[in-house]
């Protein structure tokens, strides 16, 4: 591979330096806020100057993490983080939320934005326009094979991959189980973790469904596309299994066979997977063991010592001038930074005088720090000494003004504007909502084109001509819904286009920024889907910038911050169906029973059922209780549309629903009221 990157995580000072000691290039942290991972100990402010300065004293780069959807009445604090760490150093920013990206620009002009795994972004088309809107580098989704992956390289923004670490079960930016099982969203940085619970389809109490192992590419460095960063995941991780990765990682890359069941012993959950890189998805479900905790303890003395000294990565040339009536002077010399201090005037010798052997001794000293000791040329007249006691007190004086020196120059100096948010005027009450309806087959489309203004017809691309046509006079009212994960971008173009000229349908619905990019590439018009997780007025008026004429605001919003978005964007929120909690290239049921034996749910350990539903290249899993919300459209102030959600429903149930009359059976507010 060409000289890629080794991209350690940091949820502590003390994992930082042990990230920096075992060879990472650049290291990944968050703050105590607006980030994916508050569970993490996480970086204060203090506690992020000095991140910034470590790093940049070894070199290395730090990204900062703010990967999270923030809220309206966040946005002033967030845009001071902004300036305070762009002010500090920082080198870019791992953002998910478009009004935050929009946010950084306008207090950091000239800030590095790096697009996070949680933009749910798997096409080259998705990277190709996230590079013309300035992102320098994308973070791909964890689900894509190697192939993909390749394709995306070859569009020339900067691409990171995982490499190792654990892995969701839920394509990232696409799950909500925590959050409506436990208010706690991993879109806000708080998940629960609820996929490591016991999750099972035939009646195994202690199984976990939706647990799958830790990933590891690290046997695979040989074969990895050349790409430009290798992620390893793990700021809630401990300094031992930081240590461990990217020292195995860099055996790797140095040619060496990486020590796999080492990394086994440190963390894992029942072995690694690299599943989704070669395409071969059997047997990835794996869970944490006694055996795994009890090899750990073993091995994490072994650990110790590969962190336990500072890593030596620069050389030092030093010059210095011994001469009567002149200041000794060291002159130390790092590539092309050049430090210079001055002493006292050297005495003349009583006993031995200086010479290069005795400056040699002393400049050598260099210890436990960053740097070894090259070339020593010196002026020296004779009969003159410097003690050993000036010596090293001039030798840790240059050091540490070369050290500053590097640190500067190491650091970016980025442009820090004044800009506070602004909020456009709040637009008046829309008045009455009109229906948006989900469906899944024909015979739902066909009710619900008699009875709602907007139909969005999920399976759509795969009708026949016949009904296509069929469906061609009503084309205004239907709205496509294209795959929400994309494992063919190439037919997926075509098919749209092809439905596009032939069949005269011109409405897109966007899950991903991959299918705004196509729908934009194919001349569609473009409503944005809940999937796109917009929670802020930022984000919704950049939507607008985009060329998208709604949007469907993100579920995980309570009612009054719905209200309060201030957009003239047409808003819908979800108001009726059984919310995809996850989005999964990986089947439980399949997993554990195999498809003949398929029940179509899984259940929790309390006895919930939850809907698996099955596409062609991906799964989703169903809340357990249906939302419902039609009969509260009256307090939706600023809503446009209130989007009706169908799974299964017959079509006498489709008309009931569509009509307003409230479903059998549990049903669930969501998160409008009680929020997360």
């Amino acid at each position: 591979m060409k000289n890629v990157e080794i991209l350690a995580p940091a949820g502590s000072i003390g994992t930082l330096t042990t990230a920096l000691r075992s060879g990472a290039g650049a290291v990944y942290v968050g703050g105590q806020r607006f980030s994916a991972r508050n569970n993490a100990v996480n970086f204060s402010y203090e506690d992020l100057k000095f991140a910034v300065r470590e790093c940049h004293r070894y070199g290395a780069k730090i990204y900062l993490a703010v990967n999270t959807i923030i809220s309206d009445d966040e946005a002033e604090d967030f845009c001071e983080y902004i300036k305070f760490s762009a002010k500090n150093g920082i080198d870019a920013y791992i953002v998910q939320d478009w009004g935050c990206a929009e946010l950084i620009r306008k207090c950091v002009p000239d800030a590095v934005l790096h697009g996070s795994t949680q933009m749910s972004l798997h096409t080259a088309t998705g990277a190709e326009m996230l590079k013309s809107l300035g992102w320098q580098r994308i973070v791909p989704a964890r689900e894509l094979d190697g192939q993909t992956i390749e394709k995306i390289t070859r569009t020339g923004i900067e691409t990171e991959i995982f490499i190792h670490g654990a892995l969701c079960m839920s394509v990232s930016g696409q799950c909500y189980m925590s959050a409506v099982m436990g208010s706690r969203s991993a879109n806000r940085g708080c998940c629960g973790q609820a996929c490591r619970l016991p999750f099972t389809s035939a009646g195994n109490r202690n199984f976990a469904g939706l647990s799958l192992k830790d990933l590891s590419l690290i046997p695979c460095t040989d074969v990895l596309p050349e790409v430009d960063s290798l992620k390893i995941e793990g700021r809630m991780k401990r300094p031992e299994y930081v240590a461990s990765a990217v020292h195995e990682l860099r055996n790797a890359l140095e040619g060496h066979q990486p020590d796999m069941n080492f990394l086994k012993g440190i963390f894992s959950r029942s072995g690694f997977t690299d599943g989704y890189f070669t395409g071969k998805r059997e047997n990835m479900f794996g869970i944490r063991e006694k055996d795994d905790v009890i090899s750990a303890r073993e091995l994490i003395p072994e650990v110790h010592k590969i962190y336990r000294y500072e890593r030596k990565i620069y050389t030092v040339n030093f010059h210095v001038t011994v001469r009567r009536g002149e200041p000794v002077e060291i002159i130390a010399e790092c590539n092309d930074i050049t430090a210079k201090v001055s002493g006292e005037i050297p005495e003349e010798a009583v006993n031995r005088p200086t010479d290069t052997e005795s400056l040699q001794k002393q400049l050598s000293k260099l210890g436990d720090t960053v740097y070894s000791i090259g070339n020593l040329t010196a002026d020296i007249e004779d009969g003159l000494v410097v003690s050993a006691g000036k010596l090293n007190a001039l030798r840790r004086e240059v050091i540490a003004e070369l050290t500053e020196l590097i640190i500067y120059r190491n650091t970016p100096h980025k442009t820090v504007t004044g800009y506070k948010p602004v909020f456009s005027e709040k637009p008046a009450p829309v008045g009455r909502v009109r229906i948006r309806t989900f469906c899944t087959n024909i015979q739902q489309a066909e009710i619900a084109l008699k009875k709602s203004a907007d139909v969005i017809i999920s399976p759509a691309m795969s009708f026949s001509g016949t009904v296509l046509s069929a469906l061609s006079e009503y084309r205004e009212k239907i709205i496509l819904s294209p795959p929400r994960f994309i494992t063919d971008e190439d037919d997926i173009i075509s098919r749209l286009r092809n439905i596009k000229e032939k069949y005269g349908f011109d409405r897109l619905m966007c899950h991903t920024p991959d299918c705004i990019a196509i729908g934009k590439k194919l001349g569609f018009r473009l409503h944005g889907n809940f999937t796109l997780n917009i929670f802020n007025s930022f984000s919704a008026e950049y939507m607008k910038t985009l060329g998208l004429e709604d949007i469907i605001i993100s579920p995980e919003a309570k009612l009054q911050q719905i209200n309060n978005i201030r957009t003239d964007l047409p808003v819908g929120m979800i108001a009726y169906g059984k919310l995809p909690l996850m989005l999964t290239r990986n089947c439980p049921i399949k997993n554990e029973t195999g498809c003949k034996k398929c029940t179509g749910y899984i259940k929790d350990r309390t006895g919930r059922k939850f809907r698996v539903r099955c596409s062609p290249d991906y799964v989703e899993i169903l809340n357990s209780d249906c939302l419902y919300m039609l009969d509260k459209t009256g307090s939706f102030r600023s809503i446009s549309f209130a989007v009706v959600m169908l799974d299964n429903e017959t079509p006498e149930q489709t008309e009931s629903i569509i009509s307003g009359l409230k479903p059998s059976g549990n049903i669930t507010r969501g998160l409008y009221h009680r929020g997360i």
